[in-house]
């Protein structure tokens, strides 16, 4: 009975934060709400069992999203740029009440299956890996993890893209100036080692219990774009071999990993008696990445000279 009516609460606070998201009056507002839907969704997953897609839901969706969300804000303010045109509420609520309706149709609609657990779970010995997200992430579904990696990437590279000529090869973002003595600069000293600790934790424990390169990596950035915002550590140039090296080591590590099986009969396939092994590589090097590369899309693009 308590845990019905906390689903229950869960859901009615979904729908809540959805729907102020979609009619706040004001842009901040509208974010606001988006990151609360972020963590309701997350607490949803949760009670699903779904630890996995939970923080990930929590890092990404809420987190690293709502970030980005708030930047692109302050970057319009700055520009001056007006309110946002009023949406017709009437139209647009029926609209989503109308796709909600059809989505839920086709759920309950579709034909009773046996499903994946039991290849997964029958497979699963052989695949490098005890948990059976990091599993299916790299050994049933590797192709869309590696194609995941390498649009994280492209996405950066667009961002790049976007730094004026003068500032190219620069360093991005802008130049953090805190008090010495103030909160975030002490904060800065402070969580940046708690939070690494955590990430490379949960990259370890992806192997064999909720966690993983996804979730380890939002972290790694959130410690990084901390250090930064205190003033701690410095944005590096875009044009740092290290940085660069960090950016693709996990689509490369992932390729080459994909071709050493291509020679022995099947792209992306891990060899049993070494996969435990290849996990753990392709983990590390997406991790670095997906690290870098969300924390360098928050940072934005060039904006100091080299």
């Amino acid at each position: 009975m308590i845990g019905t009516a906390l689903d229950l609460v869960v859901v009615a606070l979904l729908v809540a934060a959805a729907l102020a998201a979609v009619g706040a009056r004001g842009l901040f507002a509208g974010v606001v709400f988006f990151v609360g839907y972020g963590v309701f969704v997350a607490i949803a997953w949760l009670r699903l069992d779904a630890i996995d897609v939970a923080l990930a839901e929590a890092a990404i969706g809420a987190g690293l999203t709502g970030v980005l969300l708030l930047g692109a804000v302050g970057h319009l303010t700055r520009a001056g740029a007006g309110a946002p045109p009023r949406r017709p509420a009437i139209p647009l609520a029926l609209a989503c009440a109308g796709i909600s309706v059809m989505l839920g149709w086709a759920v309950l609609s579709l034909p009773d299956a046996p499903g994946l657990q039991a290849p997964v779970a029958a497979a699963l010995p052989g695949s490098g890996s005890t948990n059976p997200v990091t599993s299916v992430l790299l050994n049933f579904r590797a192709f869309d993890t590696l194609l995941e990696s390498i649009v994280l990437l492209a996405v950066l590279v667009g961002v790049w893209a976007l730094a004026p000529d003068a500032a190219w090869g620069g360093r991005p973002g802008l130049v953090q100036r805190v008090r010495p003595d103030g909160v975030l600069a002490g904060f800065g000293r402070l969580l940046p080692p708690l939070g690494l600790l955590v990430g490379v934790y949960l990259v370890w424990a992806g192997t064999k219990q909720p966690g993983g390169a996804f979730q380890g990596g939002t972290v790694l950035a959130a410690v990084w774009l901390l250090a930064s915002m205190a003033g701690v550590a410095r944005a590096p140039r875009v044009t740092s071999l290290i940085l660069r090296a960090a950016l693709v080591a996990g689509p490369v590590l992932f390729l080459a990993v994909g071709m050493a099986g291509a020679l022995g009969g099947s792209f992306l396939g891990l060899r049993p008696d070494w996969a435990a092994a290849l996990v753990l590589t392709i983990e590390v090097g997406l991790t670095l990445s997906i690290a870098s590369a969300l924390a360098l899309l928050v940072l934005g693009p060039p904006e100091r000279p080299a």
